[in-house]
């Protein structure tokens, strides 16, 4: 039996050279010092000190640093990320800091546990006990949701911003939805997204009015988006 991938915890220094890639697990940053310009899936967004982002598997991300940049970055095989909220919450820059410095020193321990430890700071809502009875599901009218979306593909809404469309906590969304719909809620809206993207084609709108219309910041990242969703069907 084939052993599981192994969580990498790193530090890497971001220069002025832009990069692009993807790749089959996810990744997570958060940063350390400079500024990060981040765009994933046509969507971009600005990782300073502190803040921090996870890239769901299979998104090619662009990135480039601002002056010398410095970022924690954990390339994770662990599914439990797929539930992790969009920004991380309070706490997470101390103990990013303190992984950093464990990793430059090559501390042993602290890289072994590393990964953990930041799923946990993370994600601290899937590590909660519950001793309460468990109640009735609510169920998710997953045709409401997109016809609420309808109006809102041009805006980039979060997983809490779809979660409470439902009445639902993100962390329970997200739960739901990888076992409801197979795959995360960002992948959900973008699958969902790029599906309108291709309608609007169709009925003759333009690759730019399309791209403006369904959130991508530029016709070229709307047209790559749409090729490798092709390719990956």
């Amino acid at each position: 039996m084939p052993l599981a991938p192994l969580d990498l915890l790193s530090v890497r220094d971001y220069g002025a050279s832009h990069g692009s890639h993807d790749h089959g697990h996810f990744q997570i940053l958060v940063g350390l010092s400079g500024v990060l310009e981040l765009e994933v899936a046509g969507r971009g967004q600005r990782i300073g000190a502190g803040d921090g982002c996870v890239v769901p598997p299979g998104e090619r991300h662009d990135f480039e640093g601002q002056g010398a940049t410095r970022c924690l970055v954990l390339d994770s095989h662990d599914p439990a990320w797929a539930r992790a909220l969009t920004t991380p919450p309070p706490g997470v820059q101390a103990l990013a800091h303190y992984l950093a410095d464990a990793v430059t020193r090559q501390l042993p321990r602290a890289r072994r546990l590393g990964s953990s430890l930041l799923l946990e700071a993370w994600t601290p809502q899937a590590f909660a006990t519950n001793t309460a009875p468990e109640r009735p599901r609510r169920e998710i009218d997953w045709a409401g949701l997109h016809g609420w979306l309808q109006t809102r593909w041009h805006l980039p809404l979060s997983v809490a911003e779809l979660a409470a469309q439902v009445h639902l906590s993100a962390s329970q969304f997200s739960a739901r939805c990888i076992t409801e719909q197979g795959e995360s809620p960002m992948q959900w809206q973008r699958r969902q997204r790029l599906a309108q993207a291709r309608a609007w084609r169709a009925s003759g709108l333009s690759v730019a009015d399309t791209a403006r219309r369904a959130g991508y910041r530029s016709p070229s990242a709307l047209t790559a988006a749409l090729r490798r969703d092709s390719a990956r069907d």
